[in-house]
């Protein structure tokens, strides 16, 4: 963590989770805003499978936005299918 708070890069990566949550917000530009958080959460899940042993990964606030962004992801299908057609 002492390399990543100099950097700046902790801050680029809030800057990104605070516009994809506001576009997630928006129904014209949910898919975008999963687009930018997507990424984010698939890291969050890997920092506490991996490098805490998974400690950390059944607390309630986790759990929630993985099941929030899968129910928005699941609800936005179609819109993501057309992509691998």
């Amino acid at each position: 963590m002492a390399a990543l708070f100099p950097t700046g890069y902790l801050a680029f990566v809030k800057v990104l989770e605070i516009l994809g949550g506001l576009l997630v917000a928006v129904p014209k530009t949910r898919n975008i805003g999963l687009l930018a958080l997507g990424p984010i959460i698939v890291n969050i899940l890997a920092f506490h499978v991996f490098l805490t042993k998974g400690a950390g990964l059944m607390d309630p606030p986790i759990l929630i936005i993985v099941a929030l962004s899968s129910f928005v992801l699941w609800f936005e299908r179609k819109a993501w299918f057309s992509l691998i057609k």
